[in-house]
C-alpha cells in the first residue's frame, strides 16, 4: 500500500479479536449467523451510550442533547436513545410514531421540516409534541387545528438565519432556503403567534450540519446567540428553549480526523452566562443525530463471487447503494470518495490486494468501494461499510431494482 495516500480515520471502536470483528460483544461471522441474512446493518447499543456519555462529559452541564430521529429512524434505536438523551427530533408523523411509542415525555418531541401537512399538525398537536413552525401558513394551519381540536398547540419558531455553517455537508440556513422563516420575517410572526395564544416555546435556528471544523461550528454557534437575542425581545415572553441546531460532523473520507470538541465546549461556556443573564432560566439544546449513531453502526454484505476484470479485481456482494445509497457516493458527493471498508472475518490478513467492492445491481453506480486495499477476499467473506449507523437503510432507495431489504440488529 502506498503510505503517502492519506489514510481513513482509525476504525478502533469496534474490538477485533482472533481476526475478527466484534459487535455488541460478538463476533461478526457469529452475529451473522444470528441475523440469518445478509445484507445487514449491526447497531452497537454501547457505542451509543458512551457516545452519549462522553458529549454530557465534554460539553456545559446545563446542555440538554436532543436526538435526531431522522439519522437512524430504527425504533429499538429509538428507544435506546430515548433512555439517554433529553429530547427526540422528529420530520414526520411516522417518525412521530416512533417517538411516541418511548417513554419519552410528548412535550419533549419536536416536529421539524417543512411541508407538514394539516393531517401531520393535528397528530402532533393532539399528541401534545412540540411542533416547528417553518411557515406563516404553517402558522395559521397550527392556530385553526388547535381550535378545532380544543387544544392550545406547544410550538417553536425555527429560524432561516442569514449565516450558514461554514465548512459543513450541508447547508441548513443563510440565503434562500425551504427550512424555517427568514429571520427578518420573525418579528411579525412572533407577534401573530402571542395573538393567537399560542403555547410559544422558543426559538430554533439550526445553520448546517456534517462539520468537522470546530472553529466553523463555535463561529455559527456565537451567530446563533446573537440572532437569539436580537429576536427575543420581540415575543411577549422570554423563550423557554433556544434549540441551536447540531452540526457535529463524524470522519467518512481519508484524511479527514475526528470533531475537537474542546473549542466547541470553551465557545459555549464564553456564551451561557450572557444567554440566561438576558434570557433568565432558557433552557439549551443542542439536536444531534450523526454525531449521536453514525459511529456506532456498520453495514454488513457477502462477498458472492470474485472477478478480474482487464486486471482489476471486483469483489461482488449481495448488498449495495439500494441498502447504502451514501456509501455507494449516490448521496450528496460531488467526487465520489470511499467510506472506510475492511473484510470484518479478516482484520489481521497481511496480504491484501487493490479491489473494487460492488453491489448486485445492474448499474455502475452500485459501488460500495473502489479501487481499494483490502485483505484478501473469497465467496462467503463478509465486507464491513463502517460510519453506517446514521443516513444508512432509511436514506437508501430499497425498491430499486426489487431486490430484498436490508436487516436492521442493534446489538
Amino acid at each position: 500500500m502506498n503510505s503517502t495516500k492519506p489514510r481513513h480515520a482509525p476504525q478502533s471502536h469496534f474490538p477485533v479479536r482472533e481476526g475478527c470483528l466484534h459487535i455488541g460483544g460478538v463476533s461478526l461471522p457469529r452475529l451473522a449467523q444470528r441475523v440469518g441474512a445478509t445484507p445487514f446493518y449491526a447497531y452497537d447499543r454501547a457505542l451509543l451510550t458512551t457516545r452519549v456519555k462522553e458529549l454530557r462529559a465534554a460539553l456545559p452541564a446545563d446542555l440538554r442533547i436532543h436526538y435526531s430521529i431522522k439519522a437512524n429512524p430504527m425504533p429499538a434505536v429509538v428507544q435506546h436513545m430515548a433512555g439517554l438523551v433529553d429530547g427526540l427530533d422528529v420530520a414526520s408523523a411516522g417518525e412521530l410514531r416512533v417517538a411516541l411509542d418511548t417513554n419519552m415525555p410528548a412535550q419533549c418531541i419536536s416536529f421539524a421540516g417543512p411541508g407538514k401537512t394539516d393531517a401531520e399538525l393535528s397528530q402532533a398537536i393532539a399528541a401534545g409534541a412540540l411542533v416547528h413552525l417553518e411557515s406563516a401558513r404553517e402558522l395559521e394551519s397550527v392556530n385553526r387545528i388547535g381550535q378545532s381540536l380544543g387544544l392550545r398547540p406547544q410550538v417553536m419558531l425555527r429560524i432561516n438565519p442569514d449565516f450558514e455553517l461554514k465548512s459543513s455537508g450541508m447547508k441548513m440556513g443563510g440565503g434562500p432556503k425551504q427550512f424555517g422563516v427568514d429571520a427578518e420575517q420573525a418579528p411579525l410572526l412572533l407577534r401573530r403567534i402571542a395573538d393567537y395564544g399560542l403555547d410559544w416555546h422558543g426559538l430554533h435556528i439550526f445553520s448546517g450540519s456534517q462539520s468537522l471544523n470546530a472553529s466553523a461550528i463555535a463561529e455559527a454557534q456565537s451567530r446563533t446567540f446573537e440572532l437569539a437575542l436580537q429576536l427575543a425581545p420581540h415575543a411577549r415572553q422570554a423563550p423557554r428553549l433556544l434549540n441551536i441546531g447540531g452540526g457535529f460532523g463524524i470522519p467518512y473520507f481519508a484524511g479527514e480526523t475526528a470533531l475537537d470538541l474542546q473549542l466547541v465546549s470553551e465557545n459555549l461556556a464564553r456564551w451561557l452566562p450572557r444567554v440566561h443573564a438576558e434570557l433568565g432560566s432558557t433552557a439549551l439544546a443542542l439536536e444531534l443525530g450523526r454525531y449521536l449513531a453514525g459511529e456506532a453502526g456498520i453495514y454488513v454484505t457477502r462477498v458472492i463471487d470474485r472477478k478480474v476484470s482487464r486486471g482489476q479485481v471486483f469483489l461482488i456482494v449481495d448488498g449495495g447503494m439500494h441498502h447504502h445509497l451514501a456509501a455507494s457516493g449516490n448521496l450528496g458527493q460531488v467526487i465520489r470518495k470511499n467510506y472506510p471498508v475492511a473484510v470484518g472475518n479478516k482484520m489481521e490478513e497481511q496480504a491484501q490486494e487493490c479491489v473494487s467492492v460492488v453491489g448486485p445491481l445492474c448499474t455502475p453506480l452500485d459501488v460500495l468501494a473502489e479501487r481499494m486495499e483490502l485483505a484478501v477476499a473469497e465467496p462467503g467473506d463478509l465486507i464491513v461499510v463502517f460510519q453506517s449507523g446514521a443516513y444508512g437503510a432509511s436514506a437508501s432507495p430499497a425498491g430499486f431494482l426489487s431486490h430484498p431489504k436490508a436487516l436492521e440488529v442493534l446489538v
